[in-house]
């Protein structure tokens, strides 16, 4: 029945600077804008895999949280540089003064955490091939790379 989550929707403050931040930063195809009402979708993915609409209001807004699929390989090589390049600050749950990837042990699922321009908490996420140890908690990717 269900397959998976195809489309979100945020709360943006201006629609255009968030328009540029999703497509020229991070990558997001222009879909579709509504003339007739302030909102924009944009496609994720290669084959319109996915969808996220971006809604302009001027009410308050309550920051989401929302996951991009990524690769181990761009986490833990390039993700840290690439926000930062980008003016992004990484984050990530350690609670060791780093901005380093972090694995989720309950999945487990290496990860880097960011905020769009409304404060919107954004995240690369890959899982990882092995089985779960919720005991662990939050990790760095080198002490679950070490665990027993």
């Amino acid at each position: 029945m269900i397959t998976g989550i195809y489309e979100t929707h945020i709360q943006v403050r201006d629609l255009e600077k968030s328009l540029k931040f999703y497509t020229e930063i991070l990558g997001l195809k222009f879909a579709h804008r509504d003339e007739t009402r302030p909102i924009i979708f944009l496609w994720i993915g290669e084959n319109k895999d996915y969808m996220l609409g971006l809604w302009q209001t001027d009410e308050e807004i309550e920051p989401r949280h929302f996951a991009f699929s990524s690769t181990k390989e761009f986490i833990l090589n390039d993700a840290v540089n690439f926000l930062n390049k980008n003016q992004l600050e990484p984050y990530n749950f350690l609670k060791n003064g780093t901005s380093d990837p972090m694995v989720f042990a309950w999945m487990p699922a290496l990860a880097i955490y960011f905020k769009d321009p409304d404060g919107n908490n954004l995240e690369f996420i890959s899982l990882l091939e092995g089985d779960a140890k919720p005991e662990l908690g939050v990790v760095s990717y080198q002490d679950w790379m070490n665990r027993k």
